[in-house]
Parts: structure tokens; C-alpha cells; sequence
């Protein structure tokens, strides 16, 4: 069975009830790929497995930037 990696992000600039392109991006971003991404208000979270989370977490630092981030928090941990 294939481990998965628990990643937890957050995208600044925030603005509260308005995520931005920069968010809002990043979140697509990491969707396209075929994670379901839990959108919070204060941080969002996906789950990937192991061979597929460095792509997911590029994915989504790339559209973020992309679309006017000025800073991107990436916590990522494998479940024991």
C-alpha cells in the first residue's frame, strides 16, 4: 500500500474571505493533479502519496508565485 504525505500550506498575502489569485491558483494547482485540497481560513491541507507529494507541493509553490505570493508556508509530515 502507498504512503501518504500529510501537507499542510499557507499563502500570503492573506486577506481574510477574499483568497486571491495567489491562493486560489495554488489550490487548482495541486487539484489538477488529482489531491482533494481541504480549504481552510487559515491553512489548507491535502494528502499525496509519497512518490507524488514533491510534484503536488511544486505545482502549487509555481502557481502561487505565479499569481502574486508573496510568501508560501509548506509543513508536510507522513503519518506514522
Amino acid at each position: 500500500m502507498a504512503r501518504h504525505i500529510y501537507v499542510e500550506f499557507t499563502i500570503e498575502p492573506f486577506i481574510e474571505g477574499e483568497p486571491g489569485p495567489h491562493v486560489t491558483a495554488a489550490v487548482r494547482a495541486v487539484e489538477a493533479l488529482g489531491f482533494s485540497v481541504d480549504f481552510g481560513p487559515f491553512g489548507s491541507t491535502f494528502s499525496a502519496p509519497e512518490e507524488a507529494v514533491s510534484a503536488a507541493v511544486a505545482a502549487l509553490m509555481d502557481a502561487a508565485y505565479k499569481n502574486g505570493a508573496t510568501h508560501v508556508s509548506v509543513h508536510a509530515e507522513r503519518p506514522e
